[in-house]
């Protein structure tokens, strides 16, 4: 998470967020919780796409939909709250999937 988004929760009354969370209860810096935290989702990827390479008694279909809800996290959280601030990238995204024609 960005600096600016972080003030931007905070200004809006959010006070605490899991970057904050994470900080104050492993009591690490700011930049080794981001560090930390990347790892972990870079983890949970891997449990994902092992859980959909060796399906287990879970259909596929619901794991399908655990991936395709992940998928949208990491659109909306990879780089910055793009949920929080609407704008920006995610604007083009919306654009793209809904406004402009698919095939010319």
């Amino acid at each position: 998470m960005e600096e600016k988004d972080q003030i931007y929760e905070q200004e809006r009354g959010h006070v605490v967020s899991s970057l904050d969370c994470y900080m104050k209860q492993h009591n690490t810096s700011r930049q080794d919780t981001i560090e930390e935290l990347l790892k972990l989702v870079e983890s949970a990827w891997k449990d994902i796409n092992a859980a959909c390479l060796n399906p287990t008694q879970v259909p596929m279909k619901f794991l399908m939909r655990v991936v395709n809800l992940a998928r949208m996290m990491d659109v909306l959280y990879k780089d910055e709250d793009s949920y929080t601030n609407a704008g920006g990238i995610m604007k083009d995204y919306i654009k793209i999937l809904l406004v402009n024609k698919i095939f010319d």
